[in-house]
């Protein structure tokens, strides 16, 4: 008998599954419901990095054709602020326009036999419905996921995690080289774009602050209640002159744009009777890593694959999909989670940083200076270069004093007590210095440059057995004044 399946959702995520439903089970009836209609297209730019789209061109090769056709590709990302750019190459990365991807998926699916529907709202009754009346239904409607909602987020165990900072969706009609990342500084705080081109003409601009910039500067005053349509025109109008430089004049576009706070969704189950999440509907990870419509798309591959593996039954199949998916979603997550705490944080680094300082703080949010190096050794260079220019020495071989103590670098020993310099302890140093220990590596991190940004005190972080840290990054990127190893 023909699998029936209902995809709730016309998104990425939702049209390449059906796709790819299709083109497993040749026999399947597959309909997908999308509220909105076909030429709606909220916000603006979809980004997809390289080296993660192996497993969607394996799948289909659409994605690659719309990227090669309508796409734009770049290789490093710069970061703009007081007047000069620093530049990290080795970072291939492309998009498209999401309206023009929808497009695409559109022709693609449509090809492939799905029966596309639009204007498609989904209650509570008519999901009852449609789990009567389908095989399988499947929630691909975001990360506000009505599915989700009425599956019950305490019985599927969903989690969620809200950010202090603000942002908001625009366009710009300037085109950017690649992605950039522009950071100004206004009498109310500080501001900073993530820009990208998108089209010929377009590039997607997104916006965050913190939120006590955001209130000084009167833009809290946008009824987000109202249903989806209205832009934030004030907002607009005082993006338009912070940036006008940046944009070089050009106009800021918008598309529903309004300030909201990033949620990172998380879920322990997946799934319930004959109902099954994808996407943001089920978990989501900031956009700083560019890769929500990514996980989307991989969700549909993998859960096509499980429904046509010949599972026994739906419960089955649905758990192959979550066990095979959630581990990657978690990684993904995880490298996010520095991402999204830089993005919390970024005017206090804008203001004690130099450029080069900065740029490499932001570079190697999620990634040690290793990796950076084997991109970009000539971004490595002129930062170490920068480190030897101000203290004589390269870091690590750079002596740490405070106070009466005197280390000959900053790779130290740690026993739980007393920090060693080599053999010698330095009984007294809790004096003069806060040693950071934990068995978080990122929340280490983040108390220690915290202290060192707030109050001016000297660091050394504790470096354990499975810490995803490196002394010279941490030292050099000012997360830390020095390391420590445990004996």
């Amino acid at each position: 008998m023909a699998l029936r399946v209902a995809v709730i959702g016309g998104g990425p995520g939702g049209l390449f599954l059906a796709s790819q439903l299709m083109a497993a089970d040749k026999g399947a009836e597959v309909t997908v419901l999308e509220r909105h209609q076909p030429d709606d297209a909220f916000g603006f730019g979809v980004v997809f990095s390289d080296a993660t789209l192996g497993a969607i061109f394996e799948a289909d090769p659409v994605v690659r054709q719309a990227l090669a056709d309508h796409g734009h590709h770049w290789d490093p990302v710069e970061v703009w602020l007081k007047g000069e750019r620093r530049s990290f190459a080795g970072n291939g990365m492309a998009a498209v326009h999401r309206k023009k991807l929808l497009s695409v998926l559109h022709e693609r699916a449509r090809a492939a036999g799905v029966d596309l529907r639009f204007g498609e709202d989904v209650d509570a009754e008519r999901l009852a419905r449609l789990r009567d009346e389908y095989d399988v239904v499947v929630g691909a409607d975001g990360a506000n996921s009505l599915v989700r909602g009425l599956l019950g987020e305490q019985v599927l165990g969903h989690h969620v995690a809200e950010a202090s900072a603000k942002f908001i969706w625009f366009g710009t009609r300037h085109l950017f080289d690649g992605l950039t990342f522009v950071h100004q500084q206004s009498a109310h705080g500080n501001f900073a774009a993530h820009a990208y081109p998108i089209s010929e003409d377009v590039s997607t601009f997104i916006v965050e602050t913190d939120e006590a910039s955001w209130r000084a500067a009167g833009l809290d005053e946008f009824d987000v209640t109202q249903p989806a349509g209205p832009s934030d025109e004030k907002t607009r109008r005082y993006l338009t002159d912070l940036f006008e430089a940046d944009l070089a004049g050009a106009e800021i576009l918008a598309n529903n744009s309004r300030w909201t706070s990033f949620r990172t969704r998380s879920t322990e189950r997946w799934y319930d009777g004959n109902v099954v999440l994808l996407g943001d509907a089920v978990h989501t990870a900031h956009f700083s890593v560019g890769s929500g419509t990514k996980m989307a798309m991989e969700d549909g591959i993998a859960l096509a694959r499980a429904l046509a593996a010949g599972h026994p039954d739906l419960t089955t199949a649905f758990a192959a999909y979550q066990a095979e998916r959630q581990p990657d979603v978690a990684r993904i997550q995880s490298a996010a989670r520095g991402g999204l705490g830089w993005w919390e944080r970024f005017g206090e680094y804008y203001d004690a940083f130099e450029p080069t300082r900065f740029g490499f703080h932001f570079f190697s949010r999620s990634i040690n200076i290793d990796r950076i190096e084997r991109r970009d050794p000539v971004l490595v260079k002129e930062v170490r270069d920068a480190w030897v220019a101000a203290h004589g020495s390269p870091a690590l071989e750079t002596p740490l004093v405070c106070g009466s103590m005197r280390t000959s670098g900053r790779v130290l020993g740690w026993d739980g007590t007393d920090l060693y310099d080599g053999a010698v302890r330095l009984p007294g140093a809790a004096a003069v210095v806060v040693v950071v220990d934990g068995t978080d590596g990122y929340d280490k991190v983040f108390r220690s440059e915290a202290l060192r940004l707030r109050t001016g005190t000297p660091t050394v972080v504790v470096l354990r057995e499975g810490d995803r840290l490196d002394a010279e990054t941490l030292v050099l990127s000012g997360r830390a004044d020095a390391v420590a190893e445990v004996r």
